[in-house]
């Protein structure tokens, strides 16, 4: 993903300089599009202080595992008042699941937010453009994966947040923020729902996911 990443990121929010596809030492919370999208949820990336206390580690600004990064969110922002809102519907998160388990290409026109409308209408225009074509199966084709589960959700997440960051090779501890903690907390966010309400919730977002990745990739198949 190092390299979609910085394609995607560079698309997004056109940072002058651009992500370098190759060094991975300018991104991170150096980089101001790599760090809003690292950046913690629930504070303002776009204030100086809370920017500057990141970057130097200051007392009450220390980046762990303990906080969902904004790359989860739809539109990249979280509501203050509701955590929950648009939580796992990041755009660059859904490119970078298709990525994985449908291919590169169909990570192409994903729009991570939304109802699903606007994910059925563009799966029907790629399902017509590819009419009479051999697709070649993908990863989740391979694997007979036919939904969308919260562990592969974690996965990606881990996977994305370490494209976005400044680290050269894989660890499963980044200064504060370890990454098998933080992939248990979004599994225990679906698996382990407060309340039949809450399931209620986390059910509707895992169909969502399903329609989003899978819509389109079985029409094919």
């Amino acid at each position: 993903l190092k390299t979609l990443i910085a394609h995607w990121v560079n698309r997004e929010f056109k940072p002058n300089p651009s992500v370098d596809s190759d060094d991975k030492h300018s991104r991170g919370f150096i980089s101001d599009a790599c760090g809003r999208l690292l950046c913690p949820a629930e504070l303002d990336w776009n204030s100086l202080v809370i920017r500057a206390g990141i970057r130097d580690c200051s007392e009450g600004y220390i980046v762990t595992d303990l906080s969902f990064p904004a790359f989860l969110y739809e539109k990249y922002t979280a509501d203050p008042d509701n955590l929950e809102e648009g939580l796992f519907k990041g755009k660059i998160l859904v490119q970078g699941y298709k990525a994985v388990f449908t291919s590169p290409s169909s990570a192409k026109d994903t729009e991570g937010d939304g109802d699903g409308a606007d994910i059925i209408q563009n799966n029907r225009r790629a399902k017509s453009s590819c009419s009479g074509i051999k697709v070649k199966k993908h990863v989740a084709q391979i694997i007979k994966m036919e939904k969308v589960t919260p562990r592969s959700i974690a996965y990606i997440a881990c996977q994305v947040r370490f494209a976005l960051s400044s680290v050269t090779s894989w660890r499963s501890v980044d200064g504060d923020f370890d990454y098998i903690q933080f992939w248990r907390y979004i599994v225990d966010f679906f698996e382990r729902a407060p309340g039949r309400e809450a399931q209620g919730r986390v059910n509707k977002l895992l169909e969502w996911w399903t329609r989003c990745i899978f819509l389109f990739s079985t029409s094919l198949s």
